[in-house]
């Protein structure tokens, strides 16, 4: 599936192919910090076809995971809208932030991981009141 997005404030845009059978929930504790949410929605992006356009990302070489590998995480430097995390630097493996997707009611998470540190309340949102928008 092709997809493209942006960041928030427009600075950097971007395009690839994704498969959305391989969109995923992540709720380890650094994509809860990272993202300032209880967890990240993320999908990875076919080899090749990330493409960026406008501004430069900022990188941030995150070397907290527990597996004690780096990864990188790309940016928006102007208004801090994540866009992607990679281990190369965003060469060629990209994972995508589905939030900055604008095909994103279409990525339908397949799978949840690093349950561990899942926050029990993100299980089960329906029992609570629903407002269509902000009050």
């Amino acid at each position: 599936m092709k997809v493209d997005g942006q960041c928030h404030c427009g600075n950097i845009r971007f395009e690839a192919e994704v498969d959305p059978a391989q969109v995923r929930i992540c709720h380890c504790t650094d994509c809860q910090n990272s993202t300032g949410s209880a967890y990240r929605v993320n999908v990875p992006a076919a080899k090749g076809t990330f493409r960026m356009s406008g501004g430069q990302v900022k990188q941030y070489v995150k070397t907290t995971a527990e597996s004690g590998k780096q990864r990188v995480q790309g940016f928006c430097p102007e208004c801090g809208t994540p866009i992607y995390s990679s281990p190369d630097h965003g060469t060629e493996a990209v994972a995508l932030r589905v939030g900055a997707i604008r095909q994103r009611a279409e990525l339908v998470p397949k799978l949840q991981q690093w349950m561990r540190s899942a926050q029990g309340w993100t299980q089960d949102l329906r029992a609570l009141p629903q407002v269509p928008k902000q009050r």
